[in-house]
């Protein structure tokens, strides 16, 4: 069930959000596609939260892994089912695209491709791109960390989640079309081949180098934060 839960968000987290990006870019532009990944990421965790945990991002599940709030075992399990699932939002994506021209052309315009360099929408470099996605998504896999700790106020984590992936975004698309999720990356990559598959690899590690750090730096807060109760309760 669990597995099934990952693919299914991921899915409909590719789904609605690159398909707000492919069908309706031209008119919500970015700030309305950082609003459909963030709103779609928002409805998942209600959803599939009680069953999965909702994590629909292999950073994400990384970051859990390295926070020993997951197995590795069911980490492998978790991301294998994410990129398929974002294979098949991908897929459904451009089945709909293709309704209106069977001729569509794949590019980071029409399809939501990550890329750099040229194939970035602001023409970013490699290095903009890799820094970009490496601490956005460290942004986004330490919001979750903190919103599920078990301190924090209950019932709100997919409202902080879903607003940080919303500005991610929104300062991401001028860059790398903004990926923050190697699943997301890898979905319309499969369809496109050529260039995007040769710059898939930053969009595969950056963001699971982002959950590395996402989970490193929250575990030095949370010691900290520990030390100084500690402190407190002695000098009482």
């Amino acid at each position: 069930m669990k597995y099934g839960a990952e693919l299914f968000g991921t899915f409909v987290l590719v789904f609605a959000g690159l398909g707000t990006a492919v069908l309706a870019g031209a008119t919500v532009h970015p700030i309305g596609i950082s609003f459909a990944f963030g709103l779609t990421l928002v409805a998942m965790i209600y959803t599939i939260g009680p069953i999965s945990g909702c994590h629909i991002n292999p950073a994400v599940t990384l970051g859990m892994l390295i926070s020993k709030r997951i197995k590795a075992g069911e980490a492998a399990g978790y991301m294998v089912a994410q990129v398929i699932g974002a294979i098949i939002g991908a897929g459904l994506v451009l089945a709909i695209a293709k309704g209106v021209s069977p001729q569509f052309v794949l590019s980071p315009e029409t399809f939501g491709i990550n890329g750099y360099d040229v194939h970035s929408p602001g023409h970013y470099t490699m290095m903009a791109a890799l820094l970009t996605e490496t601490f956005f998504t460290m942004l986004l896999v330490i919001t979750v960390l903190g919103a599920t700790d078990e301190k924090a106020p209950s019932g709100f984590a997919g409202l902080a989640i879903g607003l940080a992936l919303t500005a991610t975004n929104l300062a991401a698309i001028p860059v790398t079309n903004a990926s923050i999720n190697p699943a997301r990356s890898i979905g319309p990559a499969i369809y496109t081949g050529g260039w995007a598959l040769q710059q898939l690899w930053l969009f595969i590690v950056a963001p699971l180098l982002g959950g590395v750090i996402a989970a490193l730096v929250f575990k030095a807060l949370k010691g900290s934060a520990k030390d100084v109760t500690k402190t407190k309760a002695a000098g009482a």
